[in-house]
């Protein structure tokens, strides 16, 4: 018997999602979690995400598809996009965990050039486990580090969300 690791996941939600949404299709976030817990050992999967309240059930399918979910407040630019910078508490997170040693290895999932720091701190302390790059950019700054990087554009078929076919289940 293969003894599991205790790995985290610490995710940029809006680099996940314009990452996914750069390719073309839509993520399935319980797929995406099956996925970490068996490719990656991932115990426990933070979600970094902006608060909008119009979200509500957005974050009430990630919480039941396994996602510790860790909010931000957001704030309106002045051409009324929602910011919520997750990155400062991301780094925190994970730099806090490290410390507390609370898991084996981390994955990071973004490919934002602002996390290198945060790597080059992991693989320093050998709690490094992988980058997931959730777009086909992955910053040169991750890249310089030479932590192993994966990217979900070659696991669409696995991890994209299926549109349920009309009358698929009997209804119309």
């Amino acid at each position: 018997m293969i003894a599991k690791e205790n790995n985290f996941a610490y995710i940029d939600g809006a680099n996940l999602y314009k990452g996914i949404a750069s390719l073309g299709w839509k993520l399935d976030y319980l797929r995406f979690r099956v996925w970490l817990r068996e490719k990656y050992s991932v115990e426990r999967a933070y979600i970094f995400i902006g608060l909008v309240a119009k979200h509500k059930n957005l974050y009430t399918y990630l919480q039941e598809s396994g996602f510790t979910l860790v909010f931000k407040e957001t704030v309106y630019s002045g051409t009324g996009e929602v910011k919520g910078n997750c990155d400062v508490d991301m780094v925190l997170g994970a730099v806090r965990d490290a410390y507390e040693n609370v898991y084996e290895k981390a994955v990071i999932v973004s490919g934002d050039g602002d996390y290198a720091g945060l790597i080059v701190f992991l693989i320093n302390k050998k709690k490094m486990k992988a980058i997931i790059c959730p777009g086909n950019n992955c910053s040169i700054l991750l890249k310089r580090t030479n932590a192993p990087i994966v990217y979900l554009a070659p696991q669409k078929e696995r991890l994209c969300l299926k549109e349920k076919a009309p009358d698929e289940d009997g209804t119309s």
